[in-house]
């Protein structure tokens, strides 16, 4: 009889759970771009985030240096950067470090994503995690760090790692030889008197020495044992100059990158982990304070509300990949028209593939994949569908691309728009009683397109501009093509290939 009455008292607390459209778990760059897409498009929308701001990447990581995507403004992200010019005073203004076109201060950043998550109805559980999903009729039973329990008609994974999806049993790929190497970031400031800090546990001046040229540097004709060109102290500084005069401290040389295999590991193993990249960020500071004499500057006490003024957690490279309905390829991005991705495209990205292996042992190896040249791109809808499990979705790093064109994808405005991507596809199903992998992607594209995203990376024409609709549908039914290639930092697609200098 007690079982019996237990039972009842469970099944009553379920089916008593508020239930919730679309439940978007972790408030990443791609997370809460779905969680703003997904509710603008009549879905009840909740996000739940372990820390306390939205943007993931972008903000709660300290990566405030968008990466590609400049001459490809639309949709959200388009919206997002817009809110940012407007915030800094015009675009000119995001040029401040030479990392990027489009630089900002994190915290900054924070305030926008929230804004549109507001302005759109999405509901926000900050400081709450997620503690077990369950397959249900008709969705999913959540139950959160807080105790509570809710329903959700689509999940989507919107964590840094890909752990939602795969805790439900999505299957993964399987083609990874190494993850990329992570990024404790740190932002700095220039303080009118002495920070100097204590030496971090595990300080190994090694590490630093040849970050830049200075006297301590091993110097070979102005390059340093990897073959990296030594710039100049305030060149390393400038790097990542933000707006406002912060810097970001994201350098991949002698620096801040550190290497070790953690998508494997269990929880209080990544804790050791982010201790130990922290003290490698914060052996970088010690090194400008006490080495290269920049006693006054330090970790911005006005930034992130953390008890270190550290970002929430690291920036990952790269997460558990799914195993999607489609599968998104160096070769497709090289040569679109010898597959039929394109046709299902949701998002573009512009960026070459940049894979961060140098803290990796075995780099040499890997040194190819140093900024390999790929034409602008576009990406399926159906890297963000998991073959196997039904009404979850993902809209994060770990969607469904090769371990290659990981190097491409992961970067900041293809994640974002993915992550609308997931978002209008969710809101679809719902309203349509199907599950996502049932929605046709013509539907998505559709609803797409009526928000001014990029689906082909023409650069024709623009979100706005007369016939951007039209030449977007025409790309992805091959009615007309493109011709892709790589210039640079800004790889680009035409229709009509502008004349060069």
């Amino acid at each position: 009889m007690r079982r019996i009455q237990l039972l009842a008292i469970f099944l009553l607390m379920v089916s008593c759970a508020p239930r919730y459209d679309v439940v978007i778990v972790g408030g990443g760059t791609g997370g809460s771009a779905a969680a703003i897409e997904a509710a603008r498009d009549g879905a009840s929308t909740l996000v739940v985030e372990k820390g306390a701001w939205l943007g993931g990447m972008l903000t709660s990581a300290g990566v405030s240096a968008i990466d590609g995507n400049y001459r490809l403004r639309g949709g959200l992200f388009g919206e997002f950067t817009d809110s940012l010019a407007v915030r800094y005073g015009g675009y000119d203004n995001l040029k401040s470090g030479w990392v990027s076109n489009i630089l900002f201060n994190p915290k900054t950043g924070a305030e926008i994503f929230s804004n549109m998550a507001a302005g759109a109805g999405v509901e926000v559980r900050y400081g709450t995690s997620l503690v077990k999903a369950s397959r249900s009729t008709g969705g999913w039973d959540l139950t959160l760090s807080d105790h509570s329990r809710i329903r959700a008609k689509v999940l989507i994974d919107g964590t840094e790692l890909g752990d939602v999806a795969r805790g439900a049993g999505a299957a993964q790929l399987d083609d990874r030889r190494y993850v990329q190497d992570m990024t404790y970031v740190a932002i700095v400031k220039r303080y009118d008197h002495d920070v100097l800090i204590d030496m971090p546990q595990d300080y190994d001046i090694e590490n630093y020495r040849s970050c830049c040229d200075n006297p301590l540097a091993e110097n070979n004709g102005g390059y340093n044992p990897l073959g990296q060109q030594l710039w100049s102290p305030e060149m390393m500084l400038s790097y990542g100059l933000l707006p406002d005069g912060y810097i970001m401290l994201n350098w991949p040389i002698y620096a801040n990158d550190y290497y070790e295999e953690y998508l494997d590991m269990t929880l209080s193993e990544r804790e050791e982990l982010y201790r130990k990249a922290k003290n490698r960020t914060l052996g970088y500071i010690y090194f400008l304070q006490h080495e290269l004499g920049y006693t006054n500057l330090g970790i911005a006490d006005d930034v992130y509300p953390t008890d270190d003024g550290l970002p929430f957690f690291p920036y990952f490279r790269e997460a558990a990949r799914i195993a999607g309905r489609d599968t998104m390829t160096v070769a497709a991005a090289k040569n679109p028209y010898d597959y039929d991705l394109y046709k299902r495209a949701v998002a573009v990205g512009d960026y070459p593939v940049d894979h961060h292996h140098v803290q990796n042992p075995h780099r040499e190896e890997l040194s190819h994949l140093w900024f390999g040249k790929i034409p602008s791109f576009s990406v399926p809808l159906g890297v963000v569908i998991p073959i196997n499990v039904e009404d979850l979705l993902v809209a994060d790093k770990a969607v469904s691309v090769s371990w290659e064109m990981n190097g491409a994808v992961r970067l900041q405005p293809v994640i974002m728009g993915l992550g609308q991507a997931a978002g209008a596809l969710a809101a679809l199903a719902v309203k349509g009683g199907l599950h996502p992998s049932e929605v046709p992607v013509e539907d998505v594209q559709a609803l797409l397109l009526d928000h001014g995203c990029y689906l082909m990376p023409f650069l024709d024409l623009k979100p706005g501009d007369d016939g951007f609709r039209e030449l977007q549908q025409q790309g992805i039914a091959g009615q007309v093509r493109a011709i892709g290639r790589s210039v640079k930092w800004s790889n680009e697609t035409w229709v009509n290939t502008p004349a060069t200098d």
